[in-house]
């Protein structure tokens, strides 16, 4: 099966109280480049701002028309997928 930004956007309304992100990395103007994180997991709160590249999920940030690419994640007690864009990466998930 195919993923696809439908399939995310199916994923966080069907889960928007169970919903975790975890933020590997974002862009950062001040280095010009992606800045690298090792926060973990941590419940995912509301981002009513730019709901276009956010999908309502504060930090995630999709660049959209194709640019973004999604992986299927399963690992440590989480399952969800994985989003890679030229902004950072992140993975949406819910307890497994």
């Amino acid at each position: 099966m195919k993923i696809t930004k439908a399939t995310i956007k199916s994923f966080i309304r069907k889960n928007p109280d169970n919903l975790f992100i975890n933020v590997k990395s974002s862009f950062d103007g001040m280095i010009d480049g992606c800045a690298y994180y090792n926060d973990g997991f941590k419940k995912a709160e509301k981002d009513t701002d730019n709901i276009r590249n956010t999908l309502g999920v504060s930090g995630a940030w999709f660049v959209n028309n194709s640019r973004d690419y999604f992986n299927p994640y399963n690992k440590d007690g989480f399952i969800g997928y994985e989003v890679t864009n030229c902004c950072g990466s992140f993975i949406l998930a819910i307890k497994n």
